[in-house]
């Protein structure tokens, strides 16, 4: 039998364990309220790199439809190579509308104001730009369009010019 002391003992003993056990529950919660807060900051920060990543897509998208309209042209400029070598197709500043000849005008603009038409609707940039320039053997030919919802995006527009041989 067990005496009087060792009772109290196991008693006293019983106790401490119970209330060192509530002091280890409440700081558990405090543990996880912790690693809570971590994790949202933590998906937080996922969202906004997905956004990054979002927008930075987009702009590569367009730069590649704007390669792909130029390399269009120069595909439509050999259908009439004599055509565009002699000027007939060259429309040499920006122009962001459908062109009209003047009077004097030799030039055919409906194979740009329809190319215009196709790079302004792939980039989803009404306001994109456009240039022909052609000479004897070769062609330049230049879009040009607002990238600045792009992450680090400026007011200066996207510019890209390529060169061919027709």
């Amino acid at each position: 039998m067990h005496s009087q002391g060792e009772l109290r003992n196991v008693m006293q003993s019983r106790t401490m364990l119970s209330a060192r056990m509530r002091k280890q529950l409440g700081s558990s919660l405090l543990e996880v309220l912790i690693a809570v807060l971590v994790l949202a900051i933590g998906m937080l920060g996922m969202a906004a790199l997905e956004a990054v990543t979002l927008k930075n897509s987009n702009s590569s998208a367009a730069r590649s439809q704007a390669v792909i309209q130029v390399y269009s042209l120069f595909d439509t400029l050999r259908l009439n190579r004599d055509v565009a070598t002699a000027g007939g197709y060259n429309v040499a500043t920006w122009t962001c509308s459908a062109g009209v000849a003047a009077a004097d005008d030799p030039t055919d603009y409906s194979v740009f104001n329809s190319w215009l038409a196709g790079v302004q609707g792939s980039l989803g940039d009404a306001g994109a730009c456009g240039r022909i320039v052609c000479g004897t053997e070769s062609c330049t030919v230049g879009v040009r369009w607002d990238d600045s919802r792009a992450t680090g995006g400026t007011s200066e527009p996207i510019q890209i010019e390529t060169s061919s041989r027709l």
